[in-house]
Parts: C-alpha cells; structure tokens; sequence
C-alpha cells in the first residue's frame, strides 16, 4: 500500500522496534518517521504532508498523547489521517477514542495484530 508512518513514542527503544517491524512489510509501509513526543509529531506533520497514519504512545513527556490528539484533530485537514494509539494503559479507551483516535493497541505490540490493523488504512 506504501503507507508512511509517524511513530510517536518517548522510548527510543519502542521507536525502533516498531520500524523494525514495519520494515517487514514493505508491501504495506514505504517508509516511517519518528518523534520523541506529541509537539515533535505535530512539527512533522505539519511539514510532511505524504503521512498516511500515526502511531501514537499516550505517556510522554512535553506533549502527551491526549494533547496531541486534541491539537491534532482541531485542526480538520487531520481528520483523513488515521491514529492508532498504543499504550501500556487500557482504562483509556474510552477517553482515547473520544479523543479522535481511530484504534487502540495494547502493549507489548503484536506484530499480526499490529499490521492487521495498519492493513486496514492501507
């Protein structure tokens, strides 16, 4: 499908597992970006319009993954973007989805469940 995927998490650690794993699939992901926290994703976003999807932690540090997903869907250009939230945290649901994302993913991420869910968008 040759998505381009934001990966929006503070652990360095989570941010390349998740590009190694959607490295895998070429045939779905062309090729992924990283930021550290939500007013990082925001830059990136606002300065690379050929993103197709976000994925998106919702513990970090500067601009948490809430707040991301309140400045990120005011702005209603952003609505054709998919957010799929991954967290260690799943008493969020709820909050998350009115939020404006699109899916949750609970962590440790699954990589069948995780490109399963990506395919979907794609």
């Amino acid at each position: 499908m040759n998505m381009k995927i934001l990966i929006v998490d503070d652990d360095f650690i989570n941010r390349k597992l998740l590009q190694a794993l959607l490295k895998k699939h070429p045939d779905l992901v062309r090729d992924t970006v990283e930021a550290a926290n939500g007013s990082e994703a925001l830059s990136i976003l606002r300065d690379d319009p050929s993103i197709n999807l976000v994925l998106l932690d919702i513990i970090m540090p500067v601009l948490d993954g809430k707040e991301f997903l309140k400045i990120f869907r005011s702005d209603g250009e952003n609505s054709e973007i998919p957010v799929l939230v991954l967290t260690t945290d799943d008493t969020q649901k709820s909050a998350i989805f009115e939020l404006g994302a699109d899916d949750f993913l609970l962590k440790p991420i699954d990589e069948h469940e995780l490109i399963t869910k990506i395919s979907r968008w794609g």
